[in-house]
């Protein structure tokens, strides 16, 4: 009976860990199933918004050319992609280490070249464009002005990169205008001034019914920053997170295997996904006037050209005369596992011609230089076959 007990303990004591490793393989094999997948999930069907983890900010040396919105000319929706170009974009994705979502729309004839347009990524930051959107929608209806006043306080700290939290800090409140909100967010990628008009335009709520009325379905949105990336690591929101590097401490603290569990739900499933083929859309609405009135989408294109993040993405491909007002995104990291790294913006030739280009990176375990290379390539390639008649890129 005493041998048969300690037997019993014996077992008892060695199952965990026998199921534990085996349930964190099966929830690995599973993220870099999706990584590795040539057939993307169904398309989503719901509408947009979120915001980001932060990113590196450096001044980019782009200059602003004159981006006042114009309609497509001779734009065709059924009109095929340059060949030499659709080859292009598909072997950038194909070979590339990951799961990416690659599009290339033709603002003034309408072709489209892409490579897992359809399949839904998260978005993180790039989604503070659809917020500026909305925002500039409800002042072109005298909803909303940009120049109202707003006071920020400590209470209204959000999480990751925020600049604004420098000058709330000083004074303990900080007072600013919509039009200044609207500037941080769109250059610098601030958390905090984006969740401030997040909550102007009626949040989630307010920001899917704009664009589901325009049709952009294929883009969704979350409750707010900090839901998101509570969610993505299994935390629970505490104010002391948006000081220093209190929330990077704790999430050290979180069990490898609730990590990766939450991260696995989080990709499977974002809920702040979009579309490649939905944001190139929406770019290329914005572009043509579509979405805003023609002062209000000139005021935030220009915003976009402005912007002070990623200089090394998609715009590391520039050549010169060539511009790309846009927006990143940038994810969570696990290990080596980098999620939501993303740019997407609208690509002007000497001449005027305009592309809507995205480059949305789901997940990969690449290094950022590696990113940075595919998104460059994808710029050189519209260039390239640009400057070439669309014969060869």
């Amino acid at each position: 009976m005493a041998r048969n007990t300690q037997t019993c303990q014996k077992r008892s004591l060695t199952w965990p860990w026998i199921v534990i490793p085996l349930a964190l393989l099966l929830l690995a094999g599973f993220i870099w199933t999706r990584l590795l997948m040539d057939t993307p999930p169904a398309a989503i069907d719901a509408p947009e918004v979120q915001a980001a983890t932060g990113e590196a900010v450096a001044v980019s040396s782009e200059t602003s050319a004159n981006q006042t919105p114009k309609p497509p000319t001779n734009a065709s929706q059924g009109k095929p992609a340059p060949a030499a170009l659709a080859t292009r974009i598909t072997a950038l994705g194909r070979t590339f280490d990951g799961e990416a979502g690659i599009v290339v729309q033709s603002i003034d004839d309408g072709w489209i070249a892409s490579h897992n347009g359809d399949i839904p990524l998260p978005q993180q930051s790039l989604s503070k464009l659809w917020v500026a959107v909305t925002a500039l929608d409800k002042a072109d209806r005298g909803a909303l002005s940009l120049n109202d006043s707003v006071t920020l306080t400590r209470a209204d700290l959000s999480i990751f990169h925020q600049p604004i939290r420098k000058r709330i800090l000083a004074s303990g409140s900080f007072r600013t205008t919509n039009a200044d909100l609207l500037r941080r967010a769109m250059t610098q990628s601030d958390n905090t001034a984006n969740a401030a008009l997040f909550r102007q335009v009626g949040g989630r709520d307010g920001v899917m019914g704009f664009l589901s009325g325009k049709g952009l379905n294929n883009i969704k949105m979350d409750e707010s920053e900090k839901a998101l990336q509570m969610g993505i690591v299994g935390m629970e929101w505490r104010d002391s997170y948006s000081y220093g590097r209190n929330f990077w401490k704790a999430r050290k603290r979180v069990p490898f295997a609730q990590r990766m569990q939450k991260m696995g739900v989080y990709l499977a499933d974002p809920p702040d996904a979009a579309t490649p083929h939905g944001v190139a859309k929406g770019l290329q609405m914005l572009a043509t006037g579509r979405l805003l009135s023609s002062q209000s989408s000139a005021y935030l294109i220009d915003l976009m050209a402005k912007s002070k993040t990623g200089p090394k993405r998609l715009r590391g491909g520039l050549s010169a005369g060539w511009s790309l007002p846009h927006k990143t995104g940038t994810g969570q990291v696990l290990k080596l596992l980098a999620t939501a790294y993303n740019d997407v913006g609208i690509l002007i030739s000497p001449t005027g011609r305009r592309y809507a280009v995205v480059v949305m990176i789901g997940a990969t375990n690449r290094p950022v230089p590696e990113r940075q290379d595919l998104m460059q390539a994808v710029t050189r390639s519209v260039i390239a076959c640009e400057n070439a008649g669309w014969q060869s890129c």
